[in-house]
């Protein structure tokens, strides 16, 4: 049995890949292979980066790609809600295609595994995460049940309730940012069934505010598979993982009231973000010092020094700091003060 990771990434978010790499080495999991599933095809920096790790490789198996790929837009094309929004918002008529390539894990090298997106940290061992995969088919460690639920299933649908249990539905959801599960948990044999189902209307189910999430958390329901969250079973023995948390830093590592987080995701701060930051610029991200720290691990002389902020950016932090908000005409006189 070969345990392993997948991560989903390219060019566009490599500091973000860079750093999460180098916290596996050093938080717990330098042993376990890895294995990058390309989001597209801005993979050079990518392949030169893993080219130097013996024990990353990259998904170079195009039919898996194509297959899960095809899945994802017969679903969706299916869901008539969301190609009326979607072409009202002149988007594409699948949102966030490449984020669904993520379900090329279940024919992947690996037996048991554990998906990373690529804006996350590794903080700690994984070993418990595995050995609970040889008692449930899905497992997670998140507060996803905690938010409203209507950011993974249409509440609104009348077909909710006939097809899944509400009553269990709000324990049994997740992030799709980081997850364990099998390979051939799903495939190609059950994906026929489950494409049978959704287009006989059980699509209208999914939530729209987060495509690969919806599908994956629809999977899951629908297929009844066996699934225990950490977080929900055991609350006051796991850590938050999210960066809108406060968390204590010891030695580049986070803990939550005196437990080491398993990881640390910064989920909804924009690559754009973060490219900026590694490029000099003075940006602010919650663990920042943190996140520096393993992007530049195994290159600390190219970590640039970051350009001061102006007075006006930093008086703002500071209000923000305060629990001020900005008032557009308090900044709108400071900025004719600093123009005089």
């Amino acid at each position: 049995m070969t345990d392993g990771i997948y991560i989903l990434a390219n060019d566009v978010v490599f500091d973000h890949l860079v750093a999460l790499l180098n916290s596996l080495e050093v938080n717990g999991a330098k042993d376990i292979p890895v294995c990058i599933i390309p989001y597209d095809d801005r993979m050079k920096k990518v392949q030169v980066e893993i080219a130097t790790r013996p024990h990353v490789t990259l998904l170079e198996n195009t039919d898996s790609i194509t297959f899960w790929e095809d899945f994802a837009t017969q679903v969706w094309k299916t869901h008539a809600k969301a190609q009326k929004v979607w072409k009202s918002q002149g988007l594409k008529p699948v949102q966030c295609l490449e984020m669904h390539r993520k379900l090329c894990c279940f024919d992947g090298p690996f037996d048991k595994f554990i998906y990373f997106d690529a804006d996350t940290l590794l903080m700690g061992s994984l070993d418990y995460i595995y050995q609970k995969l040889d008692e449930f088919d899905w497992v997670a460690n998140d507060f996803q049940y905690k938010s409203d639920l209507n950011y993974i299933f249409d509440l609104s649908s009348a077909k909710l309730p006939q097809i899944l249990n509400i009553d269990e539905l709000q324990s049994h959801t997740f992030c799709a940012g980081w997850f364990a599960s099998k390979a051939g948990v799903f495939n190609r044999n059950n994906c026929s069934q489950f494409i049978e189902k959704i287009t006989s209307g059980e699509a209208e189910i999914m939530s729209l505010r987060g495509a690969d999430q919806s599908l994956l958390n629809y999977l899951v329901a629908r297929s009844k598979i066996s699934f225990y969250n950490f977080a929900y079973t055991q609350p006051e023995q796991v850590t938050g993982n999210h960066w809108s948390s406060q968390f204590d830093v010891i030695d580049y590592v986070l803990y939550d009231k005196g437990r080491r987080l398993t990881y640390l995701h910064y989920m909804s701060i924009s690559a754009a973000k973060i490219t900026r930051l590694c490029a000099g610029e003075d940006v602010e991200i919650p663990y920042r010092d943190v996140f520096l720290h393993y992007r530049y691990l195994n290159s600390p002389q190219t970590q640039p020094k970051l350009t001061p902020p102006n007075v006006l950016v930093r008086l703002q932090r500071n209000l923000k700091s305060w629990g001020i908000q900005k008032v557009n005409n308090v900044q709108f006189k400071l900025r004719n003060f600093w123009d005089r």
